[in-house]
């Protein structure tokens, strides 16, 4: 008899509130009738369990009649749970306690010193460390510039150092977007509209606009979904938008595309985007326009003809090395140079992503930086290119690595998030944000105040521009722009190290092109033998082991 009922105790809380739900029921009729709100409770539990009996989805439910819930429930709540609970300060998922509230604590204003020394591990793997100067320098003015545009380009632009990632409208709300660009405009900064177009909301803020042109074309799109040389051009002469750029991938899920349902298309969204009410809008994994190096290299010089000379780039996440190196040589053919590259990393992403992809597609963002700048200076042409770096920066430390390793500037996206009140929940895909960040509910993006919090991203791009020009200040520098590769000491096993120089280092200028070749670079060369400004493809599909060049 015990082992009966013990092998049905998981029924003890179903049955329990059926027989307190006839108990109060009963006591309803002889004593009072307050009784009937537990009688109400109880009974609704009961049918519930009856429903979790029945059904046949989860097999919890079934076994676990009412109390079977709380795994959902406590599921649901994990993220928050283990943000304010368990998370260790220094333990990224993906970003740390301790770099969000570095965030908080600049948009807000609040102190961001921190005392009792430093909580990383110093002498671990992996750490990196700024080499100071015994002679350090004040710097005064930190509204840091450089200028983008290159020979072909008419309309340069000086962009700060620090700018708003791609991010659409769709993807976040329309409160997210003007709180985005109105800080943009207050701190003199850009903003990347991301591929969804330019909404009425990045209008209203007035702020610097990056433009990006996906595969999608969006604003930008015939009604089959081609690229509109006319549409084009008629909306990349508003003055507002500053750049243009080309997305060929982006880190969180690099060589995929998208699709947004019909039953998520607003108004709003299809007049930034362009397309019909009604109709699923696909973003295709490739463009239409180009399929090859030579013309994406032809598409770069037709949008900056298109644009009356604005600089034109493109943004991408490195995946094969030659292909990158095909569009230097369409580069090298054509003499269609970008202004810009935007190197984006596979640890970036705001937008949700197939979990393979998040993990394990793409180059992180260090290792694509310092390729990119290196064949762009193999190739002769580094002077030319401005660089942007993106995935994951948001301390003036992130900023001023890059910027040593090879950036010219950086951009952000989930660092600004956190600026506009962001925690993390990771629900962005769920339309149930709870901040009123990353949802279309209009409900909830009413809780996002765009004064307050367009206050908070200027004032977080402010504190951190006035922290990288201490920081540059503390290495003997005067700009920013001077960071070096042995400026940083890099950790690689416990008890060794190397300076930057040794880990990531400038390659010498034109060395891909010279004619007489560094012996310690053949994988370089082979690689750059392989690339065909002509062909995306590969000249041929190994078979076993890889044949390396051999060094002369």
């Amino acid at each position: 008899m015990v082992s009966i009922i013990l092998s049905h105790q998981r029924y003890t809380i179903f049955v329990s509130v059926g027989l307190i739900a006839l108990a109060s029921l009963a006591g309803a009729a002889l004593y009072s009738t307050w009784l009937l709100v537990v009688a109400t409770l109880c009974g609704g539990l009961f049918l519930l369990g009856v429903h979790d009996l029945l059904q046949r989805r989860h097999s919890i439910l079934r076994n676990y009649p009412v109390v079977g819930h709380l795994r959902f429930l406590l599921e649901g709540f994990r993220p928050e749970i283990r943000q304010y609970l368990i998370e260790a300060d220094h333990e990224e998922v993906p970003f740390s306690r301790q770099a969000r509230g570095l965030v908080y604590q600049r948009a807000k204003g609040a102190e961001d010193k921190r005392p009792f020394g430093t909580i990383e591990n110093v002498y671990g793997s992996g750490y990196a460390w700024l080499t100071h100067s015994a002679s350090p320098v004040t710097i005064s003015d930190t509204n840091f510039r450089v200028r983008i545009g290159g020979s072909a380009c008419r309309q340069p632009y000086d962009a700060s150092l620090y700018n708003i990632s791609a991010m659409s409208f769709g993807s976040l709300s329309a409160n997210a977007i003007l709180s985005l660009n109105t800080g943009a405009k207050k701190g003199g900064f850009a903003h990347d509209t991301g591929e969804g177009g330019i909404s009425r909301h990045h209008r209203q803020g007035g702020g610097d606009l990056i433009y990006q042109v996906a595969s999608g074309y969006f604003g930008c799109r015939n009604d089959d979904g081609s690229f509109s040389p006319a549409k084009f051009a008629e909306l990349a002469a508003d003055p507002q938008i500053r750049m243009i750029e080309i997305k060929l991938s982006q880190g969180a899920k690099p060589g995929h595309g998208g699709m947004l349902p019909a039953s998520k298309i607003s108004p709003e969204i299809a007049e930034a985007r362009g397309i019909p009410m009604g109709v699923d809008c696909v973003s295709p994994a490739a463009h239409s326009t180009f399929s090859t190096p030579v013309g994406l290299m032809r598409f770069v010089g037709q949008l900056r003809i298109l644009s009356g000379g604005k600089p034109v780039g493109i943004k991408l996440c490195i995946g094969h090395r030659r292909e990158f190196m095909s569009m230097v040589k369409a580069m090298l053919k054509t003499g269609i140079i970008p202004d810009f590259i935007v190197v984006d990393g596979a640890e970036g992403g705001t937008g949700a992503a197939p979990v393979e992809f998040a993990n394990r597609v793409g180059m992180p963002m260090l290792e694509g930086l310092t390729f990119v700048h290196n064949t762009l200076r193999g190739a002769g042409i580094r002077h030319e290119v401005k660089i942007g770096a993106a995935g994951k920066i948001v301390s003036a430390f992130d900023i001023a690595r890059v910027v040593a390793l090879g950036a010219d500037w950086c951009n952000a996206a989930r660092g600004f998030m956190f600026a506009i009140g962001c925690i993390q929940a990771q629900a962005c895909h769920t339309n149930k944000c709870p901040v009123g960040i990353a949802t279309q509910d209009p409900g909830r993006q009413r809780a996002l105040d765009v004064g307050d919090k367009s206050d908070r991203v200027a004032r977080f791009h402010r504190n951190t521009m006035k922290a990288l020009g201490e920081i540059a200040g503390s290495a003997g520098l005067s700009d920013p722009s001077d960071f070096m590769p042995y400026h940083f000491m890099f950790r690689q096993k416990d008890n060794e190290f190397l300076d930057g120089n040794e880990a990531y280092p400038y390659l010498p200028e034109g060395f891909l092109v010279a004619g007489e070749e560094i012996p310690e670079l053949a994988d370089w060369y082979s690689r750059w033998d392989r690339a065909n400004a002509e062909s995306f493809a590969p000249p041929e599909i190994p078979h076993g082991p890889f044949q390396r060049r051999k060094a002369a």
